[in-house]
């Protein structure tokens, strides 16, 4: 499990989260309002996420690079409150009304 953080205590703490990424194998999610916006993982884990799974094509990945790796760590309701707020976001920038079909 990846240990999470404020954007602040990782900006007042860097090093220490590099070194402990680097030498301890530790990922990081770095928070922002208690909501996910970063990752810190060591580079073999980013080697690992963009190289492509045996017998599947090579593929550029589709998500924020700021959430590699970190789809097996979240939870449905996560998942979902995500997808909420993304779409409210999104009626309030468009002034109209967006549904989500099941």
């Amino acid at each position: 499990m990846a240990k999470k953080i404020g954007s602040a205590d990782a900006k007042a703490h860097f090093a220490e989260l590099v070194s402990r990424v680097e030498y301890r194998g530790e990922r990081v999610i770095i928070e922002r309002r208690g909501k996910p916006v970063a990752a810190l993982v060591s580079v073999e884990d980013l080697q690992r996420l963009r190289s492509p799974q045996e017998g599947q094509p090579e593929a550029v990945p589709q998500q924020p690079l700021a959430l590699e790796g970190i789809w097996a760590e979240v939870g449905d309701e996560e998942i979902d409150a995500m997808v909420e707020h993304i779409y409210a976001t999104r009626e309030r920038d468009l002034g109209r009304p967006v549904s989500i079909k099941d």
